[in-house]
Protein backbone atom coordinates (compact mmCIF):
# COMPACT_ATOMS: atom_id res chain seq x y z
CA UNK A 1 0.00 0.00 0.00
CA UNK A 2 1.66 3.55 -0.74
CA UNK A 3 2.23 5.62 1.87
CA UNK A 4 0.18 8.37 0.86
CA UNK A 5 -2.77 6.01 1.22
CA UNK A 6 -1.53 4.65 4.59
CA UNK A 7 -5.08 4.18 7.10
CA UNK A 8 -7.46 4.80 3.75
CA UNK A 9 -10.78 2.33 3.92
CA UNK A 10 -9.72 -0.98 3.33
CA UNK A 11 -11.56 -2.74 0.33
CA UNK A 12 -13.08 -5.42 2.18
CA UNK A 13 -16.02 -4.93 4.62
CA UNK A 14 -14.09 -6.73 7.42
CA UNK A 15 -11.21 -5.89 9.54
CA UNK A 16 -7.76 -6.76 8.33
CA UNK A 17 -6.77 -10.02 9.81
CA UNK A 18 -3.71 -9.88 11.79
CA UNK A 19 -3.91 -6.58 12.16
CA UNK A 20 -1.07 -6.76 15.40
CA UNK A 21 1.38 -7.43 12.07
CA UNK A 22 0.32 -4.91 9.33
CA UNK A 23 2.89 -3.00 7.54
CA UNK A 24 0.76 0.38 8.47
CA UNK A 25 1.98 0.24 11.94
CA UNK A 26 5.44 -0.32 11.25
CA UNK A 27 4.72 2.67 8.75
CA UNK A 28 3.16 5.49 11.22
CA UNK A 29 6.20 4.59 13.76
CA UNK A 30 8.53 5.58 10.80
CA UNK A 31 6.13 8.87 10.19
CA UNK A 32 6.48 9.64 13.85
CA UNK A 33 10.37 9.26 14.21
CA UNK A 34 11.17 10.73 10.58
CA UNK A 35 8.44 13.76 12.39
CA UNK A 36 10.57 14.37 15.43
CA UNK A 37 14.00 14.22 13.45
CA UNK A 38 12.85 16.80 10.95
CA UNK A 39 12.05 19.24 13.78
CA UNK A 40 15.05 18.62 15.81
CA UNK A 41 17.20 19.08 12.30
CA UNK A 42 15.41 22.37 11.35
CA UNK A 43 17.78 25.03 11.52
CA UNK A 44 17.32 28.29 12.53
CA UNK A 45 15.13 27.54 15.66
CA UNK A 46 15.18 30.56 18.08
CA UNK A 47 16.37 28.89 21.62
CA UNK A 48 16.07 25.15 20.43
CA UNK A 49 18.23 22.66 19.84
CA UNK A 50 19.65 22.46 16.44
CA UNK A 51 22.81 20.48 14.47
CA UNK A 52 24.03 23.66 14.76
CA UNK A 53 23.43 25.22 18.38
CA UNK A 54 22.39 23.92 21.20
CA UNK A 55 19.87 27.38 21.78
CA UNK A 56 19.24 27.70 25.54
CA UNK A 57 20.14 24.02 26.60
CA UNK A 58 23.58 23.51 28.10
CA UNK A 59 22.45 20.29 29.03
CA UNK A 60 21.85 18.45 25.89
CA UNK A 61 22.92 18.63 21.89
CA UNK A 62 21.36 17.50 18.75
CA UNK A 63 23.80 14.47 19.56
CA UNK A 64 21.36 13.82 22.81
CA UNK A 65 17.97 13.89 20.87
CA UNK A 66 19.21 11.67 17.97
CA UNK A 67 20.32 9.12 21.22
CA UNK A 68 16.41 9.96 22.09
CA UNK A 69 14.93 8.93 18.83
CA UNK A 70 16.82 5.68 18.78
CA UNK A 71 14.96 4.38 22.07
CA UNK A 72 11.50 5.36 20.79
CA UNK A 73 11.67 4.18 17.69
CA UNK A 74 9.69 0.93 19.05
CA UNK A 75 7.41 2.68 21.02
CA UNK A 76 5.11 4.05 18.81
CA UNK A 77 4.34 1.43 16.42
CA UNK A 78 3.73 -0.25 19.74
CA UNK A 79 1.14 1.96 20.85
CA UNK A 80 -0.60 2.53 17.35
CA UNK A 81 -0.79 -1.45 17.86
CA UNK A 82 -2.28 -1.07 21.60
CA UNK A 83 -4.78 1.65 20.07
CA UNK A 84 -5.78 -1.05 17.00
CA UNK A 85 -6.78 -3.16 19.80
CA UNK A 86 -8.43 -0.58 21.75
CA UNK A 87 -6.28 -0.85 24.70
CA UNK A 88 -8.34 1.12 28.05
CA UNK A 89 -6.51 4.03 28.71
CA UNK A 90 -4.31 2.84 31.27
CA UNK A 91 -2.70 0.69 29.49
CA UNK A 92 -1.70 3.18 26.79
CA UNK A 93 -0.43 5.31 29.55
CA UNK A 94 1.84 3.13 31.07
CA UNK A 95 3.31 2.51 27.46
CA UNK A 96 4.04 6.42 27.06
CA UNK A 97 5.74 6.11 30.55
CA UNK A 98 7.63 3.20 29.65
CA UNK A 99 8.85 5.05 26.45
CA UNK A 100 9.64 7.79 28.78
CA UNK A 101 12.10 5.62 30.99
CA UNK A 102 14.43 4.41 28.10
CA UNK A 103 14.39 7.74 26.79
CA UNK A 104 15.92 9.41 30.45
CA UNK A 105 18.56 6.38 30.23
CA UNK A 106 19.43 6.89 26.88
CA UNK A 107 20.13 10.73 27.48
CA UNK A 108 21.26 10.20 31.52
CA UNK A 109 18.38 11.63 32.09
CA UNK A 110 17.61 14.36 30.32
CA UNK A 111 13.99 15.24 28.82
CA UNK A 112 14.37 15.75 25.45
CA UNK A 113 10.90 14.29 24.07
CA UNK A 114 8.16 13.85 26.64
CA UNK A 115 6.02 15.98 24.33
CA UNK A 116 6.77 14.01 21.23
CA UNK A 117 5.84 10.39 23.91
CA UNK A 118 2.72 12.32 25.02
CA UNK A 119 1.37 14.24 21.69
CA UNK A 120 2.71 11.58 19.00
CA UNK A 121 1.77 8.88 21.78
CA UNK A 122 -1.89 10.08 21.20
CA UNK A 123 -2.51 10.58 17.75
CA UNK A 124 -0.41 6.90 16.97
CA UNK A 125 -3.12 5.50 19.57
CA UNK A 126 -6.00 7.36 17.65
CA UNK A 127 -4.25 6.45 14.19
CA UNK A 128 -4.70 2.07 15.38
CA UNK A 129 -8.20 3.23 16.58
CA UNK A 130 -8.78 4.12 13.07
CA UNK A 131 -7.20 0.88 11.20
CA UNK A 132 -9.52 -0.91 13.97
CA UNK A 133 -12.63 0.65 12.24
CA UNK A 134 -11.08 0.51 8.67
CA UNK A 135 -11.05 4.73 8.51
CA UNK A 136 -9.41 6.71 7.17
CA UNK A 137 -6.24 8.58 9.51
CA UNK A 138 -6.86 12.38 7.72
CA UNK A 139 -5.26 15.03 10.79
CA UNK A 140 -8.99 16.06 11.44
CA UNK A 141 -10.37 11.96 12.04
CA UNK A 142 -6.98 10.87 14.15
CA UNK A 143 -7.12 15.04 16.29
CA UNK A 144 -11.20 14.19 17.01
CA UNK A 145 -10.43 10.61 17.86
CA UNK A 146 -8.14 11.82 20.74
CA UNK A 147 -10.45 14.28 21.76
CA UNK A 148 -13.50 12.40 21.51
CA UNK A 149 -12.06 8.90 22.89
CA UNK A 150 -9.63 9.95 25.74
CA UNK A 151 -10.03 13.60 26.13
CA UNK A 152 -11.84 13.68 29.33
CA UNK A 153 -9.16 11.21 31.01
CA UNK A 154 -6.17 13.14 29.49
CA UNK A 155 -7.41 16.37 31.32
CA UNK A 156 -8.02 14.23 34.51
CA UNK A 157 -4.42 12.58 34.18
CA UNK A 158 -3.47 16.46 35.98
CA UNK A 159 -3.81 15.43 39.41
CA UNK A 160 -1.47 12.37 39.24
CA UNK A 161 1.62 15.04 38.34
CA UNK A 162 0.42 18.20 40.90
CA UNK A 163 3.73 19.19 41.03
CA UNK A 164 5.42 19.61 37.16
CA UNK A 165 6.04 22.06 35.45
CA UNK A 166 2.84 22.50 33.47
CA UNK A 167 0.45 22.12 36.73
CA UNK A 168 3.30 24.64 38.49
CA UNK A 169 2.20 26.99 35.35
CA UNK A 170 -1.49 26.92 35.52
CA UNK A 171 -1.59 27.13 39.23
CA UNK A 172 0.92 30.21 39.13
CA UNK A 173 -0.42 31.85 35.71
CA UNK A 174 -3.93 30.25 34.57
CA UNK A 175 -2.56 29.11 31.12
CA UNK A 176 -3.36 25.98 30.18
CA UNK A 177 -0.51 23.77 28.24
CA UNK A 178 -0.10 20.57 26.79
CA UNK A 179 -2.10 18.46 28.24
CA UNK A 180 -5.53 20.59 27.24
CA UNK A 181 -4.22 21.41 23.39
CA UNK A 182 -4.31 17.17 23.52
CA UNK A 183 -7.14 16.97 25.19
CA UNK A 184 -9.31 19.03 23.14
CA UNK A 185 -7.84 17.60 19.60
CA UNK A 186 -4.42 19.35 18.98
CA UNK A 187 -6.78 22.88 18.01
CA UNK A 188 -3.88 24.96 17.45
CA UNK A 189 -2.27 22.47 15.38
CA UNK A 190 -5.56 22.14 12.86
CA UNK A 191 -5.69 26.21 13.05
CA UNK A 192 -2.12 27.44 12.69
CA UNK A 193 0.23 25.29 12.58
CA UNK A 194 -0.69 22.90 9.63
CA UNK A 195 -2.32 25.58 7.48
CA UNK A 196 0.31 27.74 7.74
CA UNK A 197 2.90 24.71 6.70
CA UNK A 198 0.85 23.49 3.77
CA UNK A 199 0.59 27.09 2.66
CA UNK A 200 4.29 28.19 2.82
CA UNK A 201 5.52 24.67 1.03
CA UNK A 202 2.59 25.15 -1.48
CA UNK A 203 3.86 28.22 -2.36
CA UNK A 204 7.74 27.87 -2.33
CA UNK A 205 7.99 24.22 -2.61
CA UNK A 206 10.76 23.86 0.49
CA UNK A 207 9.05 21.85 3.21
CA UNK A 208 12.11 23.50 5.47
CA UNK A 209 10.40 27.13 4.67
CA UNK A 210 7.72 25.60 5.62
CA UNK A 211 8.69 24.10 8.68
CA UNK A 212 10.58 27.60 9.68
CA UNK A 213 7.02 29.81 8.93
CA UNK A 214 5.24 27.67 10.82
CA UNK A 215 7.35 27.07 13.95
CA UNK A 216 6.97 30.71 14.25
CA UNK A 217 3.42 31.12 13.66
CA UNK A 218 2.89 28.69 16.77
CA UNK A 219 5.17 30.32 18.73
CA UNK A 220 3.45 33.96 18.02
CA UNK A 221 0.21 32.28 18.97
CA UNK A 222 0.40 29.61 21.94
CA UNK A 223 1.09 30.32 25.07
CA UNK A 224 3.54 28.30 25.42
CA UNK A 225 4.38 27.05 29.01
CA UNK A 226 8.18 25.86 28.61
CA UNK A 227 8.66 29.93 27.78
CA UNK A 228 6.29 30.68 31.39
CA UNK A 229 7.93 28.41 33.43
CA UNK A 230 11.39 29.91 32.00
CA UNK A 231 10.62 33.40 32.06
CA UNK A 232 6.72 34.18 33.13
CA UNK A 233 4.46 36.04 31.33
CA UNK A 234 7.08 38.65 30.91
CA UNK A 235 9.11 35.73 28.61
CA UNK A 236 6.03 34.76 27.15
CA UNK A 237 4.71 38.31 25.81
CA UNK A 238 8.63 38.69 24.66
CA UNK A 239 8.58 35.59 22.55
CA UNK A 240 5.33 36.01 20.96
CA UNK A 241 6.34 39.50 19.80
CA UNK A 242 9.55 38.75 18.35
CA UNK A 243 7.53 36.00 16.53
CA UNK A 244 4.65 38.43 15.58
CA UNK A 245 7.13 40.87 14.22
CA UNK A 246 9.03 38.12 12.08
CA UNK A 247 6.29 36.77 10.40
CA UNK A 248 4.54 40.98 10.04
CA UNK A 249 8.20 41.39 8.20
CA UNK A 250 7.17 38.73 5.97
CA UNK A 251 8.20 35.69 7.76
CA UNK A 252 10.39 33.56 5.40
CA UNK A 253 9.35 35.65 2.46
CA UNK A 254 11.68 37.93 3.41
CA UNK A 255 15.02 38.07 1.45
CA UNK A 256 16.92 38.40 4.98
CA UNK A 257 14.97 36.11 7.28
CA UNK A 258 17.82 33.82 8.38
CA UNK A 259 19.55 36.91 9.55
CA UNK A 260 16.33 38.06 11.64
CA UNK A 261 15.64 34.42 13.18
CA UNK A 262 19.71 34.04 13.99
CA UNK A 263 18.82 37.49 15.91
CA UNK A 264 15.73 36.50 17.73
CA UNK A 265 17.74 33.02 18.19
CA UNK A 266 20.51 35.36 20.31
CA UNK A 267 17.70 37.38 22.24
CA UNK A 268 16.24 33.87 23.24
CA UNK A 269 19.74 32.74 24.11
CA UNK A 270 20.33 35.93 26.18
CA UNK A 271 17.51 35.39 27.90
CA UNK A 272 17.21 31.59 28.46
CA UNK A 273 14.35 31.26 26.22
CA UNK A 274 13.51 27.88 24.88
CA UNK A 275 9.68 27.48 22.68
CA UNK A 276 9.53 23.94 23.67
CA UNK A 277 6.01 23.85 23.13
CA UNK A 278 5.96 25.46 20.28
CA UNK A 279 8.38 22.98 19.04
CA UNK A 280 6.32 19.88 20.33
CA UNK A 281 3.44 21.07 17.97
CA UNK A 282 5.44 21.50 15.20
CA UNK A 283 6.54 17.96 15.35
CA UNK A 284 2.64 16.91 15.88
CA UNK A 285 2.32 19.46 12.37
CA UNK A 286 5.00 17.71 10.53
CA UNK A 287 3.76 14.14 11.32
CA UNK A 288 -0.08 14.89 10.53
CA UNK A 289 1.02 16.61 7.42
CA UNK A 290 2.77 13.25 6.22
CA UNK A 291 -0.34 11.15 6.54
Amino acid sequence: MPEWTLCAPWHTPHPVPALDDHPALRRLGRLAIQALYREVALSPKPGLITPESNGSHPDMNFSTFVRSLQALRSYFPEITRLGARLAPFETLRQAGQAAEARMLQATGGVNTHRGAIFNLGWLCAAAGVLLHQNLACTPQALCATVNARWGAAILDTAALAPHSHGAQVRRRYGHRGARHEAAAGFPTVLQVGLPEYRRVKARTGSPELGAVQCLFALMARLDDTNLLWRAGPQGLHFAQTRAREFLAAGGVFSPDWPARAQRIGQEFEVRALSPGGSADLLGVTLFLDAL
